[in-house]
């Protein structure tokens, strides 16, 4: 359902992500895991159209994502980093806007949106402006948009970045029931993250793929995870450090 192919972005001579490949299939809940800067944005951006890459493709749902963004966005809910929000609209206001922008059949919209109000648990704050909602909840009302059309795919970027531990939970329990049904990419540098949610781990580290594999496979146990975590990002450094520090003799 979802495929990078060789993904390349350059900028001038900084190589933001290299040759990146991988597939996620449906059922699949995966995790792009690295560290800060190594990539996982600007490939989530080349994945869904935002971005045109330097060289190489991506596909949602079978569409080429640099040829039929259109048609692949059908298919697709995305969900930024910090997605933009109306402050002055309600969480019901902001759905039934973007219910008429997808060209959801009028007779089918208040369905849907009871559906993703259910699932994301917006129940309590659906008359509620944004503005005054906490971010925890701004964020499963971004979740609650992004799946409105009910896509095939879901890409989130960071989407508990900045929540407290109950909204972390809340937003975990959502990826897990989305991820049951569709293909999900969740991008993320937080390890407990990945031990939550995630069946699959795609791990990115200077711009190129050092890992891809299930998750047990990437470790057990917590301590599992920061060993490998430790040992992929220490290459990166070396990497840095020999093309960039003179070496003493």
């Amino acid at each position: 359902m979802l495929i990078a192919n060789n993904l390349t972005k350059i900028y001038g001579r900084f190589i933001a992500a290299e040759n990146v490949s991988f597939k996620v299939g449906k059922g699949e809940v995966a995790c792009f895991l690295g560290p800060n800067g190594a990539g996982k944005s600007t490939t989530m951006k080349m994945l869904v159209g935002f971005l045109a890459p330097t060289s190489g493709s991506a596909s949602i749902a079978g569409y080429d994502m640099t040829k039929e963004r259109i048609n692949g966005s059908r298919s697709l809910g995305y969900l930024p980093e910090n997605g933009p929000l109306y402050p002055d609209m309600t969480p019901e206001s902001l759905l039934a806007f973007f219910a008429e922008l997808r060209r959801i059949p009028p007779k089918a919209r208040r369905s849907r949106i009871n559906e993703v109000v259910e699932l994301c648990e917006l129940q309590s704050v659906f008359r509620r402006p944004l503005g005054r909602l906490s971010r925890g909840y701004r964020q499963r009302v971004g979740m609650a948009q992004a799946l409105l059309h009910d896509p095939d795919v879901v890409i989130m970027d960071e989407p508990t970045a900045g929540l407290d531990p109950n909204q972390i939970q809340h937003v975990r329990d959502a990826i897990k029931r989305i991820g049951r049904a569709k293909t999900v990419l969740l991008s993320t540098h937080i390890l407990q993250e990945v031990r939550a949610v995630a069946t699959r781990v795609v791990f990115i580290s200077d711009g190129r793929i050092a890992f891809d594999g299930a998750v047990d496979e990437f470790g057990k146990t917590t301590d599992d995870f920061d060993q490998r975590f430790k040992e992929i990002t220490s290459r990166r450094i070396d990497r840095y450090l020999k093309k960039n520090v003179p070496q003493v003799n």
